[in-house]
């Protein structure tokens, strides 16, 4: 089970060997580019663009242009994810939630879903060598066998995959349904990837993942006073700090923390 350090930091590459997560927009105005020491994998970035601006913007092939350019100049990633369609509340109907303003993209769920297959396949014709993964969408567990239909629809052999992206689960990652979720696809025999896992949602379905990754370390160094000797207001942007959270979570899982602590060793 690999556990990616999700960042925005991409210089932290250079500087770790520890899995890290980043989005494919930080090199978009890349002058210096550092060589990754460690694993690393690819965010599209697709919250962010479903929800300012309720579709997304980048052409598919700008996409596999800037991914290769990452490859060529940092080095081999594990995988990317493809330009994917939540089917989270918010991002589809949009408003206000959690004190954020969604645009909305006013679509379906089994609309989200057929983008982000088509987008999928599209992307994987452009750059086959390009390790982009497939991700499953859905807001429900029927809704998700629905995606995987797609999938084996257009001839794609998800258990084939080295990895599976689980998308539209970060929310529910500690309920019941979220686990159902996530024991429903496993039960495939994929291997998932849970976007955006925080250590309650690690506690109860960590160990039928593949590898996930979770930002929620800057958050809580947010709400904190910064580490000692350390002169920064928080440790919101800290690699230290970073670091020990990244251990804490993985000591906190009781029955796999040893699986974890093996991601190194398998790069």
């Amino acid at each position: 089970m690999r556990f990616y350090l999700t960042t925005h930091k991409r210089h932290w590459l250079r500087l770790t060997d520890v899995p890290l997560f980043l989005k494919s927009e930080h090199w978009d105005r890349a002058i210096k580019w550092d060589v990754a020491r460690g694993p690393y994998a690819i965010d599209s970035g697709g919250f962010m663009e479903l929800k300012d601006k309720g579709t997304w913007t980048r052409p598919p092939r700008k996409y596999v242009d800037d991914l290769r350019r990452i490859w060529e100049h940092v080095g081999p990633y594990d995988w990317a994810a493809p330009q994917d369609w939540m089917c989270e509340k918010a991002i589809i109907e949009g408003g206000w939630f959690g004190g954020q303003y969604f645009v909305g993209t006013h679509l379906s769920v089994a609309e989200h879903q057929r983008r982000t297959v088509a987008n999928f396949l599209e992307l994987r014709s452009l750059a086959p060598d390009l390790r982009i993964a497939p991700v499953l969408q859905g807001d429900t567990i029927p809704a998700y066998e629905r995606c995987v239909e797609l999938y084996e629809r257009a001839g794609v052999d998800l258990r084939a995959e080295p990895v599976v992206g689980l998308g539209s689960v970060c929310r529910l990652q500690s309920t019941r349904q979220g686990a159902a979720i996530v024991t429903a696809m496993a039960a495939h025999g994929f291997k998932l990837h849970g976007f955006g896992f925080k250590i309650l949602g690690l506690e109860r379905v960590g160990h039928l993942l593949a590898s996930a990754d979770s930002a929620a370390w800057s958050s809580h160094a947010r709400r904190r006073p910064p580490l000692p000797g350390h002169t920064h207001k928080n440790c919101a942007n800290c690699i230290d700090y970073a670091l020990m959270w990244r251990e804490r979570v993985i000591s906190a899982i009781p029955t796999h923390g040893q699986m974890l602590l093996t991601d190194r060793s398998a790069a």
